[in-house]
């Protein structure tokens, strides 16, 4: 049996039970702290929480948190983690003046990120994955969804999803798959729409769901991606096969997707980045998650979604990093805490929770990440000493993580 006892400890994201809903409104900025707090870990799980007065005794490894405080390692509930390579040249392009759109109708964007993944061998593509994977659980990452998309067509979806399931196998972090086949109409389908979604529903969706390869479908429901009925098709396919659905929504238009996604009981809608009234009141009377994705809005120079709007309105919210090689290149949840904070005008204790609690529930891992409880996975982060954990989205050119604990150890 390993054991890790963490004194001292100002605890961040604490809730005596895991709770049975996301945060929403006033409740978002609530603290849920305590202070002072001894934090017992066994066997990768937190086995209690008290007050330092009644802290074990003969622990052999301990972790002193004076000054610091302890929070619930980032729950990622919306990347593309698995690409073949970078695309710098397409930032250049966008520097010069030629727009997401114009790049995408030109071969580049995720179609050119589908053509070069198509050639990569599957090995290599894991060797790659892997390493973003361990890079953002140095940076506090302790849940992740990652989604395919890039292939495009049966065998390089199928090659990505694998890749996904031997990350989630290595079982350093939960995580997360995603088919994401409906992310855009390749090339050899481009005057054939109804053929390449027959090919996604009627041949990958159902190898897929055989093989057990996706927790969850997607679609990129937006202008000159899929059309809301297209949408509602593909969710309705999934859930045929028992696979819930995770929407991209509203990134570069009010496209529908957020009233076909709450519609259809969508366990979350992303992106947001284009919101009108009707989507928010829409959003805020149901049970689906928004999933901001603050770096593209900031990576790409979109306008920022309607955070502090959508929260008054009692919108469940919550942040992740869209990491992806073309529109959103880091997994650094941290910077995308302080974006929270700085571009969508969300305080630092509503961006952390929506960056933890929230995106645990906008993946269904809520039993076991996103809050410091009892019974969950001790998968924490403990700060640099500090005040207020206000320092952590105000210091955004650098880390303020002194360690990260997976499954009960430091990494």
């Amino acid at each position: 049996m390993s054991e890790l006892l963490i004194t001292n400890a100002n605890i961040l994201g604490y809730f005596p039970v895991p709770p049975d809903r996301p945060l929403r409104g006033a409740e978002l900025s609530m603290a849920h702290s305590i202070s002072e707090q001894y934090i017992l870990i066994r066997d990768a799980r937190i086995t209690a929480i008290g007050p330092m007065e009644q802290v074990p005794v003969n622990v052999t490894t301990q972790i002193d948190a004076s000054g610091r405080f302890v929070l619930p390692a980032w729950c990622d509930s919306h990347t593309h983690l698995v690409f073949s390579h970078t695309r710098e040249q397409e930032f250049e392009m966008r520097l010069n003046g030629k727009t997401y759109e114009e790049i995408a109708a030109s071969g580049g964007g995720i179609l050119n990120s589908a053509l070069r993944l198509r050639a990569m061998d599957e090995s290599t593509l894991y060797d790659l994955s892997y390493q973003r994977f361990k890079a953002v659980q140095q940076m506090g990452t302790g849940a992740i969804e990652i989604k395919s998309g890039y292939g495009l067509d049966e065998a390089s979806e199928l090659k990505m999803l694998r890749v996904i399931r031997r990350l989630k196998e290595t079982n350093e972090i939960p995580v997360k798959a995603t088919f994401l086949g409906a992310h855009a109409i390749p090339p050899e389908f481009k005057q054939n729409r109804k053929g390449y979604l027959d090919l996604v529903l009627d041949h990958m969706l159902p190898r897929i769901a055989d093989e057990g390869l996706a927790d969850y479908i997607d679609a990129f429901c937006d202008t000159g991606f899929f059309t809301p009925d297209e949408t509602a098709r593909i969710i309705e396919a999934g859930a045929g096969y028992g696979i819930k659905a995770k929407i991209h929504a509203n990134e570069l238009a009010v496209s529908g997707g957020v009233e076909v996604g709450v519609r259809l009981g969508a366990v979350s809608v992303d992106h947001l980045e284009q919101m009108d009234d009707c989507s928010i009141a829409t959003l805020s009377k149901s049970s689906t998650i928004g999933t901001m994705l603050p770096g593209c809005a900031f990576f790409l120079g979109l306008t920022n979604p309607r955070a502090r709007e959508m929260i008054n309105a009692g919108v469940a919210l919550a942040l992740a990093t869209d990491y992806n090689p073309g529109t959103a290149p880091s997994g650094n949840m941290n910077f995308i805490v302080s974006l929270a904070c700085i571009k969508l005008k969300m305080t630092p204790i509503e961006a952390i929770q929506a960056a933890t609690l929230n995106g645990a529930f906008a993946m269904e891992l809520d039993s076991i990440v996103g809050s410091v409880t009892p019974g969950k996975l001790a998968n924490l982060i403990i700060t640099q000493p500090m005040q207020s954990p206000a320092v952590i989205p105000y210091s955004f050119g650098e880390s303020m993580i002194e360690k990260v604990i997976l499954n009960g150890r430091v990494i």
